[in-house]
């Protein structure tokens, strides 16, 4: 709290124009900030779909480039990832997909073998879509660096809590939003877990790890599988809706979105996340 009311003053003192790349808060909505801060302890982000729109245009493209160099016969388009995305978990949805389908002839019989070839493609789509977050092709959603930014401000607690391998996520945290925000949020992605989404063990992780209060944590989720991990945990949750997950049955969130905002005065606040803790109080 001290340290907010410091950038407060120090923000309304000198100006709009000097701030620094992680305190870009507009100045009425500074003031404000610290109504929500009492109640708000921790925002725990998903990555996928929630961060960035990564499903489609990045994970999606980055297994079928894994497949082709691999000589498998398999491609996901659009609509068939979209149904494999019920599956949490890329090692896990190559597996329901080909017990589905049946295994590519150029893999093995073993189950042992074809769980380590498994793990060597997932190994190499991670690499795929790092390559394609370096270069930039995937965009931060609306709203996302926004919250943060009034979050790093507000001096709360900020996690990622992905299924997606950790390396990935460590390396879209620091790309796309820079070291010097990368350096507020600690990483608890899929492989650092036994259960993954819809489980809450991620989440459950995060808590323990980081000493907080569920009762003052928000997740922010886009899909029917992240907001049963934040139900299970007990965590209030807000969905922000991305490209496969709109039609999704969202039953049990406490807010649901398109998106987050860029826009300060129509998009979600801090106070509106701190709201979130209230309504799930009251219920």
């Amino acid at each position: 709290m001290e340290r907010l009311v410091a950038v407060l003053l120090s923000v309304l003192v000198a100006g709009t124009n000097s701030f620094s790349p992680i305190v870009m808060a507009n100045q009425d909505r500074l003031s404000m900030t610290l109504n929500a801060v009492n109640q708000l302890e921790a925002i725990l982000w998903d990555m996928d779909g929630v961060l960035a729109d990564t499903e489609r245009d990045g994970h999606r493209p980055g297994f079928n480039q894994a497949f082709k160099e691999n000589n498998l016969d398999t491609e996901w388009d659009v609509e068939r990832y979209g149904k494999l995305l019920e599956v949490g978990g890329g090692k896990e949805r190559m597996t329901a997909h080909w017990n589905e389908v049946g295994w590519p002839a150029a893999m093995s019989e073993s189950d042992e073998e074809r769980q380590a070839k498994v793990k060597e493609l997932h190994l190499r789509k991670t690499d795929i879509f790092m390559d394609f977050i370096n270069q930039k092709k995937i965009p931060l959603r609306p709203g996302v660096l926004r919250i943060i930014d009034d979050a790093i401000a507000a001096d709360l607690k900020l996690a990622v809590c992905s299924t997606s391998n950790e390396k990935a996520v460590r390396n879209l945290v620091n790309t796309l939003m820079g070291p010097e925000r990368a350096t507020k949020f600690q990483i608890f992605a899929g492989d650092m877990v036994q259960k993954k989404k819809p489980a809450p063990d991620v989440y459950n992780m995060a808590v323990d790890s980081m000493g907080l209060d569920k009762s003052k944590c928000v997740i922010v989720e886009d899909s029917g599988i992240g907001l049963g991990a934040a139900l299970a945990a007990g965590i209030s949750c807000i969905v922000t809706k991305s490209s496969y997950t709109a039609g999704e049955d969202f039953t049990g969130a406490n807010l649901i979105v398109e998106d987050l905002g860029d826009d300060a005065d129509t998009g979600v606040s801090l106070e509106t996340l701190a709201g979130l803790l209230t309504a799930n109080t009251a219920a």
